[in-house]
């Protein structure tokens, strides 16, 4: 029984033997590295630097009262599209009791005044046609009779516009109507019926009834990093991309760049905006949050490899070209690049179109 336990050891060992050295000598083997082969091409390379911003109209028209009070009527809704004169809300005015009471004592004093003008009147018209009284003395009694007639009047209009705001020859283009001052669309009416406002004077810019935007002229608004900032010129194309439009495109070109830097966060910011080519088919709202692609530099029609193929030593750069594919062979080359996008590089000079150089990716084999 012993030598059997001693067979199975001597067998265990001798196995365990075998395998090492099996296993050291696959790991002692040379490996062989197959490179992937790229082809020069020709073809468009941009330089671009991305801006998040946001989308915002060009103006954003805030509708003021011209009178204090209290909202009434609302005519209009967020979203209705309104040109110039549009009546957008009524406002009720809350009349000053003192201006109300002085206004009421005029209206009475003036109705008192009317009624004696009126009674003189008629008497002395008769007495100048029965040639009692000069034609001098009746024409003097006939004009009291109408500055009392025309007092009354403007005492009543007075009293109705203390009240109400309106007369009857002014109801039409009262100031208790609030009006659009622009055409476009309404973006927001942030007051409710039985809401109070106050009008606009030089020491308070007012209670906001409406604002009003032309959304067929949007403007992408963001911010860019001070170091890209001085690649920046106005007229430079942009490409937006709106985040709640998939798989759409909208072309931009930029018309301002803020002389003036903020700091957010730490890093220091110029505010840019550029005008956006408004398309036909898709309704963009105001405050999307959008990114814009900046092309900072272009070239079309030149020679270019991806960047990994080149390997840069001190400020030369070189690649590896093919001399045999199977197997892989390779001369070492210098070559001058020039523009990045970070994927593909411009070849100026050492290459020609279709040649082969190798890669970067490796598939690492044994012999």
């Amino acid at each position: 029984m012993k030598k059997v336990f001693k067979i199975v050891g001597l067998a265990l060992l001798g196995l365990l033997v075998i395998g090492t050295f099996v296993f050291l000598y696959k790991k002692s083997r040379p490996v062989e590295k197959t490179y992937q082969i790229e082809t020069v091409t020709q073809g468009t390379i941009e330089k671009k630097t991305v801006a998040t911003g946001k989308v915002e109209p060009r103006n954003e028209i805030l509708i003021k009262p011209q009178m204090s009070g209290i909202i009434s009527e609302v005519y209009k809704e967020a979203g209705d599209k309104v040109v110039a004169g549009d009546i957008i809300a009524k406002i009720q005015v809350v009349p000053d009791m003192v201006n109300l009471s002085g206004a009421e004592s005029r209206v009475a004093r003036a109705q008192l005044a009317a009624e004696q003008s009126r009674i003189n009147y008629e008497r002395d018209r008769k007495l100048y046609e029965n040639l009692v009284i000069s034609r001098e003395e009746f024409e003097r009694v006939q004009l009291q009779y109408k500055n009392d007639q025309e007092e009354l009047q403007a005492a009543t209009d007075n009293l109705n516009l203390v009240k109400t705001g309106m007369t009857k020859s002014t109801q039409k283009s009262s100031n208790t109507l609030v009006r659009a001052t622009v055409s476009g669309t309404i973006l927001d009416i942030p007051v409710k019926v039985g809401n109070s406002v106050i009008q606009t004077n030089n020491f308070n810019d007012g209670t906001t009834i409406a604002s009003i935007a032309n959304l067929n002229d949007m403007l992408f608004v963001g911010k860019i990093d001070e170091t890209e900032v001085g690649k920046l010129s106005t007229g430079m194309p942009m490409e937006i991309t709106i985040g709640a439009i998939q798989d759409k495109n909208i072309s931009a070109i930029l018309e301002y760049v803020s002389p003036k830097a903020t700091e957010e966060s730490g890093a220091i910011l110029f505010e840019m905006k550029a005008k956006m080519e408004m398309p036909a088919d898709v309704f963009i709202r105001a405050g999307y949050s959008a990114n814009a692609d900046i092309v900072l530099e272009r070239k079309a029609d030149v020679l270019m490899i991806p960047e990994t193929c080149i390997e840069f030593s001190n400020d030369s750069s070189f690649v590896y070209v093919v001399k045999t594919e199977s197997p892989q062979e390779f001369d070492r080359k210098y070559v001058t690049v020039g523009l990045s996008d970070g994927i593909n590089i411009e070849i100026i000079d050492g290459l020609k179109l279709d040649d082969k150089v190798r890669g970067n990716e490796i598939i690492e084999k044994k012999k």
